[in-house]
């Protein structure tokens, strides 16, 4: 108690009086976003890097492909300075209130829009975000997983169903889970930004490798108007997706101590804008090369039109596997804070491990049963296809 008066403005302002019940403290205190106040400006950086840099880098030039090269570009950087100038506004606002941080993202909706209209508002469409989010990348670990052992096993022992590469990444998450915040899996986030920026070198350095094909074509692959239209709805989709992480930067930012005179605002920023960097490193080079070495015959995944050296292309699904799996749970903490605060406060559950242990291994194996129903068609239909 005594390290958060001296870090978090609530507590700083002497002239604030706390009307909070000892409940309400210790609460807070055990609530995952709440808990740790401590975390550095680089802390931030990786976790943005984390919860950006996605698997759907790897599907901008295939974006660019169904927009061309003017327009395709200029989606792509006003994405990047559009989504820049947003998160600042959003790191702005955690303390825009003085005295007051607004640490999760549906508390700046009640502040916005009243307090029942605020949770409607916001409470949905972030679950839907993060929920989302988290079943995507169930089923993208299971499929670099498979891609992986098919590239390094033997044709004998291909034929695995994509459910059973999905239940083994599904098993790292029931143990990483437990980790009470986002100060906990800083090691495992940083992992994941330094693979996200591992296998993105490598899908662009092994284009480059590979060259220009011979029978390239930048023309728009769709032959008729309606067709050119969903490309291109389809690769604003695709961009917008690539661009994700807003949802949870409130959540990061309450991670960081602040005081009147060191809002949290200044560090957070500095991690963005590192973070940032690190994005337009990834990007950029990935879809600009990608484009240019396969022109509109790109795939949706380029890992997928790189076929060699195949301990090249094996490493970097092996990177894309430990990635979503620190960004997995970069938006899983915020869901498990809401599911977590809604037992302890609304139907009066006694904070412990025992409830954390249930409610995050329920909501883990959800998931993967999901997963697997997805991914078992998938398999299904890839299969069709392959006959």
């Amino acid at each position: 108690m005594g390290t958060r008066a001296q870090t978090d403005p609530y507590y700083a302002d002497n002239n604030k009086v706390d009307n909070r019940t000892e409940r309400e403290k210790q609460l807070e205190e055990w609530l995952p976003i709440t808990s740790s106040r401590n975390a550095k400006w680089w802390y931030s950086a990786f976790h943005n890097v984390t919860a950006m840099v996605g698997a759907g880098v790897l599907g901008l030039p295939h974006a660019l492909a169904q927009l061309g090269w003017g327009p395709g570009l200029a989606v792509l950087f006003t994405s990047w300075i559009v989504t820049l100038y947003t998160l600042w506004q959003m790191v702005e606002m955690h303390e825009i209130v003085p005295g007051k941080r607004f640490d999760r993202y549906h508390e700046l909706g009640q502040h916005a829009f009243g307090k029942k209209l605020g949770l409607l508002i916001v409470v949905p469409q972030q679950l839907i975000v993060e929920v989302g989010v988290n079943i995507v990348y169930m089923v993208t670990g299971g499929q670099s997983l498979k891609k992986f052992h098919d590239l390094v096993c033997e044709d004998p022992c291909k034929d695995i169903k994509l459910s059973y590469f999905i239940m083994i990444f599904a098993s790292v998450h029931f143990v990483l889970s437990h980790l009470p915040n986002f100060n906990s899996i800083s090691g495992v986030s940083l992992a994941a930004a330094v693979m996200s920026l591992s296998y993105s070198t490598i899908a662009w350095a092994a284009a480059v490798k590979k060259g220009v094909q011979a029978d390239v074509e930048y023309g728009y692959k769709a032959q008729t108007t309606i067709g050119a239209i969903f490309s291109f709805f389809n690769a604003l989709g695709t961009i917008a997706f690539a661009y994700a992480g807003h949802n949870v930067v409130l959540e990061i930012q309450a991670t960081i101590p602040s005081t009147p005179e060191k809002p949290s605002k200044g560090p957070m920023w500095k991690g963005v804008v590192v973070a940032y960097i690190v994005v337009a490193i990834c990007y950029f080079p990935v879809a600009i090369i990608g484009y240019w070495m396969y022109g509109n015959s790109v795939s949706d995944n380029i890992l997928i039109s790189l076929d060699k050296p195949v301990w090249l292309i094996a490493s970097a699904n092996m990177f894309v596997v430990v990635h979503v799996i620190g960004s997995y749970q970069i938006y899983a903490i915020p869901v498990f804070d809401m599911i977590e605060t809604v037992l302890v406060k609304k139907l009066n559950f006694t904070p412990s491990r025992t409830l954390r242990f249930v409610t995050r291994n329920l909501y883990v194996d959800m998931h993967c049963i999901g997963s697997c129903f997805d991914g078992s068609i998938t398999y299904r239909r890839i299969k069709a296809d392959h006959h």
